[in-house]
């Protein structure tokens, strides 16, 4: 059976699986992905935040925690979401169960829109852009991570385990694979650094920066995995702002 887009994390032994290594304290979403994102992301403080792929609304703790006037996350998970109201309870943070592909996205709206680890799941991903763009109050940002081409160009190499080598393969072949992760069969679509940047120019963004997630020193306990960590880019990410 192939998953697409948030509905695995409904199968709850994928799930709790999920959750285990999400966070678990070596996970490289906490020390390579966050410090990227949060430094494209600047001060929030004051700001009205939507989120798009929330998940259990760790990254809305976080903001909140940053000060940002409002919290909003749109996951297209039931678990997800319920873990996310969870968390959210009594905060100034909200959640809504939806896809990105169907959530309404008002217009002028939000100051930022943040997502993480979405996009790559989304087959119409400039559709949606358009219409975060749309969503943006003016000089609004846009700041989201996906997986790296480099690993979506090379999941038929995938053996389960730590992995010591990356087979990247048919780069420039943008489309549809097929991921076996937590053992199950994931649906990725594969896009080439130069797709994503083009999407977003003909959506309209500035594109201000992009980062492919450095590995730093300081952030892990081990040479033995900084070394690791510093063989293959996990991580894209994007800012880009709305004109």
């Amino acid at each position: 059976m192939e998953y697409k887009g948030s509905s695995v994390y409904d199968n709850k032994e994928f799930y709790d699986h999920y959750m285990v290594r999400r966070h678990r304290n070596e996970s490289p979403n906490k020390l390579i992905e966050n410090p990227a994102l949060f430094d494209l992301l600047g001060d929030i403080g004051g700001l009205s935040i939507l989120d798009l792929g929330c998940g259990d609304a760790s990254l809305g703790e976080e903001l909140l925690m940053r000060n940002c006037s409002s919290y909003l996350g749109i996951d297209g998970s039931k678990n997800m979401c319920e873990k996310a109201a969870d968390k959210l309870e009594g905060s100034l943070g909200r959640v809504q169960h939806s896809s990105l592909e169907e959530y309404e996205y008002p217009p002028n709206t939000f100051d930022r829109v943040v997502s993480q680890l979405v996009l790559h799941y989304i087959e119409e991903v400039e559709q949606v852009m358009e219409k975060v763009y749309h969503t943006l109050k003016p000089g609004g940002e846009f700041v989201f991570s996906v997986q790296h081409p480099v690993l979506t160009a090379s999941v038929e190499s995938m053996q389960g385990g730590k992995r010591s080598n990356w087979i990247v393969d048919n780069y420039f072949s943008s489309g549809k694979r097929i991921e076996p992760w937590i053992g199950e069969d994931v649906v990725k679509y594969h896009r080439t650094i130069e797709d994503y940047f083009l999407s977003l120019q003909r959506t309209g963004f500035e594109i201000q920066t992009l980062r492919e997630g450095t590995p730093r020193r300081e952030n892990f306990e081990t040479e033995e995995e900084f070394e690791r960590r510093k063989r293959i880019p996990l991580f894209l990410l994007f800012s880009c702002k709305k004109s």
